[in-house]
């Protein structure tokens, strides 16, 4: 997967990628269940998570609802996926992504944010536009 531009926001990631090989699609579903079980994970073997039960009882209320987890549900089964046709659709999409923090009162400037490739720091190695 190559990646363009990307937000982590507390509750949804924003993202600007495609596929070098493969479908888009199976990266992304497979990154899903990657990362939804080593949060699990982290979250069950942190020692002061003090939200642990109330999370956990939580992943596991809507994993039960849905067939297609086994156990618990961090991710929504579904994505937005929006197909980027135009320069001008790209520049509009990266503002909306590096904008969503500051929309949601998170920081002030969105290269504060730390999980956004508008941040220099970030540490994500993104491919160019």
């Amino acid at each position: 997967m190559r990646v363009y531009s990307y937000c982590l926001m507390p509750s949804h990631l924003h993202l600007i990628a495609d596929a070098e090989r493969g479908l888009l699609s199976a990266i992304i579903r497979d990154f899903k269940s990657y990362t939804g079980k080593k949060m699990i994970a982290v979250i069950q073997e942190h020692p002061q998570e003090s939200r642990k039960e109330w999370l956990l009882y939580l992943f596991s209320y809507f994993g039960k609802r849905n067939q297609q987890n086994a156990q618990h549900q961090f991710w929504q089964q579904n994505s937005h996926p929006i197909d980027l046709q135009s320069q001008h659709w790209i520049t509009q999409k990266v503002s909306y992504i590096h904008e969503n923090p500051v929309k949601a009162g998170l920081v002030n400037e969105a290269h504060h944010w730390v999980f956004s490739s508008a941040n220099p720091q970030s540490g994500l190695l993104l491919s160019p536009l």
